[in-house]
C-alpha cells in the first residue's frame, strides 16, 4: 500500500468466493487457535506488539496454513503455484482478494486475521493492509481513510457488551466490523454506520468471510443515518474517541472540540433505545480545571437511564499527546513537525483547561422505571478485571432495579446469599487477637475488594439464602452483646453496599 493512496478492496457481489475462501481456511485451520498452534506463543504475541519477523521465521514451511498466513496476516508475496494448491487464485484475482506481481507471485489486497468469537466461532477480521496487527502501530500517517482491524479497544467493548438475545442493535462506526459481528450472534436485525465508506465495505468483507448474515449498512456520522422513527434494544460504539486538535485522522479523531463527540453520543443514545435496551459506549473525557470529573460525566447521561460508567485510566496531558502521536507514527517523521504537533495539542489543551483524559466505559439501560430517579454510578476502577463482563454489566442494573424496588424494611425481610468466587480476607498485626480490618474479595468479575466490619462479614458468611436478613442480625446482636434493634437500624445501609457491589445476591 502506498503513502498517498488506499488499496482497491475486493467485491462484496460475489459471495460464493468469500465462501470458498472461508471454507479453504477452515480447512487449512487458519484460526484463531490455529495460529497460535503454528506460531506458538511467543511468535503469536510479538504480534500483537505489531512485531512479525518471529512470525516469518515460524512460516518457511509450505503448509497450507503457513501459505495463509503469510499471504493474509504478514503480507507477503507468496508464489502463484503455492497458493494455487490451497485458493482458488483466478476467482480470488477476479474478485480483488489477491493481485498478481512480480514474476509468478500474488499478494494479499487486505489484511485478515483469525478471531475467536465467545462460543468458539472462526469468524475473520477484514482491514486494510498492515492494519491487522498490532492495532494501528503507526499506520495513520500513511492515509486518513485507512480501517483498523482487531485491537486491545474492539476486544474490550465486545467483551463488556450485554449479550442477551435482542430483536434491533446497531453498531455506530463500525470499523471493521468487529462489533457487528458479535452482535449478529444474538440479534435478529443488526444495522452499522460509519462515516468512512471504506469501513462500511469492509464490514461486508468481515460479515461475508465470517459466515454471517449481512447487516444492514450505511453511511453517516452517529445518530445521523438513523430514522427518527427507529429504535434499538442495543446500541454499540468504540467511536474516533481521541480528544485532539481537528480531525486529521478519520479512524480515532472524532471532529469535534474535546469530549464533545462522546457526549454527544451519550446523550443522544436515549432517545434510540428501547426500554429496558442497553447503550455500551467506550470514551474518552476530559478531566478540567476547577471541575468534578465524575459530576462532568452526569451531566452527559440522558433523561430516562440509569447509567455505570467506570473510569479505568487516566492519562496527565503529555502522557495523552505523546501516546497519540506515537499511534499515528509521527515520532518517526520529522523532528520539527512533531514538535509543532505535540504543541499544538498542548496549545488546545491548556486553552481548554484540561489537565488530564480519562478513559474508559459508559453503559446506558432505558429505564422501566420512568418516574422514579436514575441511578447513575461514575466510578474509577484500574484494577484488573475478568472478561467477559457483559453479564456482570447486567446482573448490575438487575441488582440497580432490585434496590430501588426495596426499602430497608423490605432487605431485612429479604433472604440473600454470598455469591461465588468471594473470599474474605483478614487485615492485621501478627499475632493480634483480632484483626484490624476483614476485606471481602471477589475472584470473578469487577474482583472488587470492599472493606466490612466484624459485623458485616459475619452477615455474609452466613447468608446462604436460609434464614432472612433481619434474623441473622438478630443472631449476631445476641453473640456480640448488642442492642439488636439498634443493629437492624445501622446495617441495612452495609447490606444495600453489598448487594449493590455484587457481595451478595437476593436468594428468592
Amino acid at each position: 500500500m502506498s503513502d498517498s493512496k488506499l488499496s482497491p478492496l475486493p467485491s462484496t457481489d460475489r459471495l460464493d468466493v468469500a465462501a470458498r475462501l472461508r471454507g479453504a481456511f477452515l480447512g487449512a485451520d487458519f484460526t484463531a487457535d490455529g495460529l497460535l498452534e503454528l506460531l506458538g506463543a511467543s511468535a503469536y504475541a510479538a504480534l500483537a506488539r505489531s512485531e512479525v519477523v518471529p512470525a516469518l521465521r515460524a512460516t518457511r514451511g509450505e503448509t497450507p496454513l503457513e501459505v495463509l498466513v503469510r499471504l493474509f496476516l504478514l503480507q507477503q508475496p507468496v508464489a502463484r503455484a503455492r497458493v494455487e494448491g490451497v485458493l482458488p487464485v483466478d476467482a480470488c484475482v477476479e474478485c480483488g482478494w489477491l493481485d498478481p506481481v512480480g514474476d509468478g507471485e500474488v499478494v494479499a489486497t487486505v489484511d485478515v486475521r483469525p478471531y475467536g468469537g465467545p462460543g468458539g466461532e472462526d469468524w475473520f477480521i477484514v482491514s486494510d493492509l498492515g492494519c491487522a496487527v498490532g492495532g494501528a502501530g503507526g499506520i495513520g500517517s500513511r492515509n486518513e481513510g485507512v480501517v483498523l482491524g482487531v485491537g486491545g479497544a474492539s476486544t474490550t467493548l465486545a467483551g463488556i457488551t450485554v449479550r442477551t438475545p435482542v430483536e434491533a442493535a446497531l453498531d455506530l462506526g463500525t470499523g471493521s466490523g468487529i462489533q457487528a459481528l458479535h452482535a449478529a450472534q444474538h440479534a435478529t436485525r443488526v444495522t452499522a454506520t460509519d462515516l468512512n465508506p471504506r469501513a462500511l465495505h469492509i464490514t461486508a468483507l468481515t460479515l461475508a468471510l465470517s459466515g454471517t448474515p449481512a447487516a444492514d449498512l450505511r453511511q453517516g456520522s452517529l445518530f445521523a443515518p438513523v430514522e427518527e422513527d427507529e429504535t434499538y434494544d442495543l446500541i454499540v460504539s468504540n467511536p474516533p474517541f481521541v480528544i485532539s486538535p481537528g480531525t486529521r485522522l478519520t479512524y480515532r479523531d472524532g471532529g469535534m472540540g474535546g469530549d464533545d463527540l462522546c457526549r454527544t453520543l451519550v446523550q443522544g443514545a436515549g432517545e434510540r433505545l428501547n426500554e429496558g435496551g442497553f447503550a455500551q459506549f467506550l470514551a474518552n473525557w476530559q478531566h478540567v480545571e476547577g471541575e468534578d470529573w465524575q459530576e462532568r460525566l452526569r451531566s452527559w447521561v440522558p433523561r430516562g437511564c440509569d447509567a455505570w460508567i467506570v473510569q479505568r485510566e487516566v492519562q496527565d496531558v503529555t502522557q495523552y499527546v505523546e501516546l497519540w502521536l506515537r499511534d499515528a507514527g509521527d515520532h518517526r517523521g520529522d523532528v520539527a513537525e512533531y514538535q509543532a504537533r505535540y504543541d499544538a495539542w498542548l496549545d488546545e489543551f491548556e486553552a481548554r483547561k484540561v489537565q488530564a483524559v480519562g478513559f474508559g466505559w459508559i453503559t446506558l439501560r432505558k429505564s422501566a422505571a420512568a418516574d422514579a430517579a436514575p441511578s447513575i454510578t461514575v466510578e474509577e476502577w484500574p484494577h484488573p478485571v475478568e472478561q467477559p463482563l457483559g453479564e456482570t454489566v447486567r446482573a448490575h442494573f438487575a441488582r440497580v432495579d432490585y434496590l430501588r424496588a426495596n426499602d430497608d424494611a423490605a432487605l431485612l425481610a429479604a433472604h440473600f446469599r454470598l455469591t461465588s468466587e468471594v473470599v474474605q480476607e483478614q487485615v492485621g498485626l501478627p499475632g493480634a487477637e483480632d484483626p484490624e480490618h476483614v476485606v471481602l474479595r471477589q475472584n470473578r468479575g469487577m474482583r472488587r475488594a470492599t472493606k466490612v466490619d466484624t459485623v458485616g462479614a459475619g452477615f455474609a458468611g452466613v447468608c446462604d439464602g436460609t434464614l432472612s436478613a433481619g434474623r441473622i442480625l438478630d443472631a449476631i446482636a445476641q453473640l456480640v452483646g448488642e442492642d439488636p434493634v439498634a443493629l437492624r437500624d445501622r446495617t441495612p445501609a452495609q447490606i444495600r453496599l453489598l448487594v449493590e457491589q455484587g457481595f451478595l445476591e437476593p436468594a428468592r
